[in-house]
Parts: C-alpha cells; sequence; structure tokens
C-alpha cells in the first residue's frame, strides 16, 4: 500500500512522478492555445474592418461629392458647400451665410451633374461585380457583352437624325434615348445567340459578346465614313465615344436613379445565386440555384444598369474593372457586401474623375475615359501587383 502511495504522491528529491508528467504533458497546449486566441481577435479585428468599410466608402462619396459640387469656374467655400447640401435634407437647418447665387449654382448646375456622375459609377461597378461573378472570369468587365457597341451604334445612328438634338423623351436627348436601346438590344441579341437548346454556356457567352462587338464597331465606322451627315459631326461623335456626363436637370437624374436602384436592388437578390456560382453551375444547381433563369436574371439586370451609365456618360472604360477587384481585396468575395461595396467605389471613383476632367485643363473639359483609363489603369495594375495571396476570387 505504501509503495502505491509512493507512486503517486512527492517526494524531496523525488524523480517526477505519474502526476507530474501528467502535468507536464498537458504544458505545450498553453503555447497553442494563446495562437488560437490571438488568431480569434485578429478575426474579430477583421471582421470589425469590414464592418467599417462600408460606412467609410458612404462617407468618403460624401467627402468627394463636396468636393465635386464646391469646386468650379466659380469657387465656392467647401464649409458652405456642405451646409447648402445638408440644408437640403430638411435635417438640418445652417443660417444662410452666403450668397443666393452659390445655392443657386450649386443646386441647380453642379449637384445634377455630380449626382450623375456617382449614379454612372455606382452602375459600372455594380455591372462589373455581376459579370464577373456570372461569367467567373476576373477580367470581365461591363461593356464586354456588346453594350458599348451596342450603345455607340445606337448613338451613331441618332446622329443621322436632324433631330438629334431636339427631340427629347423624358428630358433625354434622341442620342440618350438612342444609346440606351442599343445597348439592351446588343445583349439580348448576344444573349439570343449564345443559347441552344435552353442552355447559355458562359464560353459561349463571351465569344458571341467579342463577335457581336466587332460587327457592331465595324458597321458604326462604315456609317461614319460613308455618310456625309456624320462627317460633318464626327467632332460630338467621337466626344460622345469618349465619354463625359451629360445631365442638365434633376429629371434626367430621377429617371437614372430609380433605374440604377431597380439593379442594385436585383443584384443584391441575387447575391446568393452569384455565391454559388463561384463553385460551379453544377454544385449552383444542387445549392438549389435555377441556373438558366438566373443567368439571364443577372443579365438582364447588369445590362439595365449598364444601359442607364452610358445613356449619360458615353463609353466610359476601367470603373467596372477596377471597383470589384478593390472591393474583393477589402471584404472578400461575398456578393452582399460586394455589390454595396462596388456601387460605393465606383460612385467615388467617377465623381472624381468627373471632378479632374472638369479642372485639369479648365475652361476645357477633357473627355471622362481619357481620365478613368489614365488613372485607373495604373491603379489596377498596382492592385495585381501588390495584393499578392491577399486577392480571393
Amino acid at each position: 500500500m505504501a509503495d502505491l502511495l509512493d507512486s503517486y504522491t512527492p517526494t524531496a528529491g523525488a524523480a517526477a512522478t505519474p502526476t507530474d508528467a501528467g502535468r507536464a504533458a498537458a504544458a505545450p497546449p498553453a503555447p497553442a492555445a494563446h495562437h488560437s486566441l490571438r488568431a480569434a481577435w485578429e478575426a474579430v479585428r477583421a471582421g470589425g474592418w469590414r464592418l467599417a468599410t462600408l460606412p467609410l466608402l458612404a462617407v468618403a462619396l460624401c467627402v468627394a461629392v463636396v468636393l465635386a459640387t464646391a469646386i468650379g469656374a466659380v469657387a465656392i467655400s467647401p464649409l458652405h458647400t456642405a451646409a447648402i447640401l445638408l440644408n437640403q435634407t430638411r435635417l438640418f437647418h445652417f443660417a444662410p451665410s452666403w450668397p443666393q447665387s452659390d445655392e443657386i449654382i450649386l443646386l441647380q448646375l453642379r449637384l445634377p451633374r455630380v449626382a450623375g456622375a456617382a449614379l454612372v459609377g455606382a452602375a459600372l461597378g455594380v455591372s462589373g461585380a455581376l459579370f464577373q461573378g456570372l461569367l467567373r472570369n476576373p477580367l470581365a468587365d461591363p461593356l464586354l457583352l456588346g453594350s458599348s457597341a451596342g450603345a455607340a451604334l445606337g448613338a451613331t445612328l441618332s446622329f443621322l437624325l436632324p433631330a438629334a438634338f431636339t427631340a427629347e423623351f423624358l428630358g433625354f436627348s434622341l442620342v440618350t434615348v438612342a444609346a440606351f436601346a442599343g445597348a439592351l438590344l446588343a445583349v439580348a441579341l448576344v444573349y439570343r445567340l449564345a443559347t441552344r437548346r435552353g442552355q447559355t454556356p458562359v464560353v459561349t457567352l463571351l465569344l458571341a459578346g467579342v463577335a457581336i462587338t466587332s460587327i457592331l464597331a465595324a458597321v458604326q465606322t462604315l456609317l461614319v465614313t460613308l455618310n456625309d451627315r456624320l462627317a460633318l459631326r464626327i467632332t460630338s461623335l467621337y466626344l460622345w465615344n469618349a465619354g463625359g456626363v451629360a445631365v442638365r436637370d434633376w429629371a434626367q437624374v430621377q429617371v437614372v436613379l430609380a433605374l440604377v436602384l431597380a439593379g442594385v436592388a436585383g443584384a443584391l437578390y441575387f447575391a446568393r445565386a452569384l455565391d454559388a456560382f463561384a463553385l460551379g453551375e453544377g454544385m449552383a444547381a444542387h445549392l438549389g440555384v435555377r441556373v438558366e433563369r438566373a443567368k439571364l436574371a443577372i443579365v438582364a439586370v447588369a445590362s439595365l444598369l449598364v444601359a442607364a451609365a452610358v445613356s449619360i456618360s458615353g463609353l466610359v472604360s476601367f470603373v467596372g474593372l477596377v471597383s470589384p477587384h478593390f472591393a474583393r481585396l477589402l471584404l472578400g468575395p461575398r456578393n452582399r457586401l460586394l455589390v454595396p461595396a462596388t456601387a460605393l467605389l465606383g460612385a467615388l471613383f467617377v465623381v472624381l474623375a468627373d471632378l479632374l476632367a472638369r479642372t485639369l485643363a479648365a475652361p476645357a473639359e477633357l473627355p471622362l475615359d481619357v481620365i478613368t483609363a489614365l488613372v485607373g489603369a495604373p491603379f489596377f495594375l498596382s492592385l495585381l501587383r501588390y495584393a499578392g495571396q491577399r486577392y480571393r476570387w
């Protein structure tokens, strides 16, 4: 009995007992537990950053809108600009300490254009996220499926008509309406040609988009070359193709706002289907997604957003390519967060680009597409260069 007690009771100078050995064996997991706690804390911090990203982007967009509205031929204090804009919300009431003319310039001349630029950026950003998610291609662009060539051809055809700049529909010129219709019809044609027996393979959709884009661009070139009326308006047509926010009043902003809100709501609705498409169409079907219907609906929503954007801005590149990639670096691949983030990033990008287009060569105005390409392309390359393994598709 004494021997048994000795085996479990430590004595002075004795060797380690089984109890001691058990404690020694239990000691090593302590660093692992500490590592797990640290990893959990880092995950919480990362999650907190992701939760804060959308509000921070919204604040950055508001600051950009104030700056873009304040800067112009008539300099207006950013503080006065912020006060005027906050007064319009009916939540604040700052006593006017600025000339009435400043308020008219801001609200009737500058703010509609800045709002239009934000809507263009949001539409192109969200449509880029939709096309990249659907096509499972990081190089997919909102203008890939023929919408750019269709809009350009529609605008070119409208320039043939004598009433190109005088006829209006819901406050929009004939050029704007023709570009909107051309973008939608081109995507519809691409989708129809890519569909066989109720199936629309992604590869076929991409190839059909490339082919139709080339055909429509060739038709546009023929019209410009062979028609004398277009030769006289070649400068106007070139400037439209080069991009520029063309918003004159709030009526136009309201129409585009309704289209963009509908498109963003549709994108949020199909966020789960886009997450499933990342696993492949077969797995998406196993998860309960009605694959072909979802593809058709996503293409329709994205095309509506692109058409709404190009109708008031012409062709603007890199917005729908850069914004989704940057949003993925910030928030990861989940489309429920990706859609609002790309909307905010796209709006911020175009508002600042439009500000640069208006001010860099004032009183002349640079094409918007020039600014987005010169800024967006190097920025996109830097993202690819420095993102490394943080990027997740």
